[in-house]
């Protein structure tokens, strides 16, 4: 406020004692980085970069671990949908191939045309052939589904299919083995064949 009056004194000069003083005391007070400390500082990065690669790798995988849990809930739902359903009809149909005793379950929805077929210990196919799912409709035997299922598959497949809209009423499902790249009638031996 008084600054408009020019009451305040201007800028002095330090005394040259004064600044050689600061100066040297700045000096002083700088010392040169040793070896130990550019190690430690070396030591500190690579633990830094080294947990930050751990901790992307950890998230990664437990993206992964949860997409799968994901996946298989969304499934779970889809096949309790299918059982608790007014519209679905269920078949087991016990099969025999190979000498190997198995079944096939088929639960198929008249309300959305989804059908679930589960497949339990079938016989593994030759390398050339496969098991094919057909639909039984009024204009006759029509393609669902291709099985191949090779020597070191599971015991138990599960698949889930659409009636496609064109095929007109379905009153069944049969199997057939078939060459690998599938038929488009049934030609090979007919493994099971059931109403619905």
């Amino acid at each position: 406020m008084t600054d408009w009056l020019g009451m305040i004194p201007g800028p002095r000069a330090p005394r040259a004692e004064l600044r050689t003083e600061v100066l040297g005391r700045a000096e002083r007070r700088r010392r040169p980085v040793s070896g130990r400390g550019l190690a430690a500082a070396a030591v500190l990065a690579v633990l830094l970069a080294g947990g930050a690669y751990w901790g992307w790798r950890t998230i990664g995988a437990l993206r992964l671990e949860r997409d799968g849990l994901v996946a298989a809930l969304v499934a779970a739902r889809d096949t309790l949908g299918f059982v608790r359903s007014a519209a679905t009809r269920a078949v087991t149909v016990p099969i025999s191939t190979s000498g190997h005793a198995g079944s096939v379950t088929i639960l198929a929805d008249s309300a959305t045309r989804r059908w679930l077929v589960r497949c339990e210990h079938m016989a593994p196919n030759a390398p050339d052939q496969a098991y094919q799912i057909w639909f039984l409709t009024e204009r006759g035997m029509r393609h669902a589904a291709l099985m191949p299922m090779d020597p070191g598959d599971a015991a138990v497949m599960t698949m889930v299919f659409e009636v496609p809209g064109d095929a007109g009423r379905v009153s069944g499902a049969a199997m057939s083995i078939e060459p690998r790249a599938g038929s488009a009638q049934p030609r090979g031996p007919m493994v099971f064949r059931v109403l619905l």
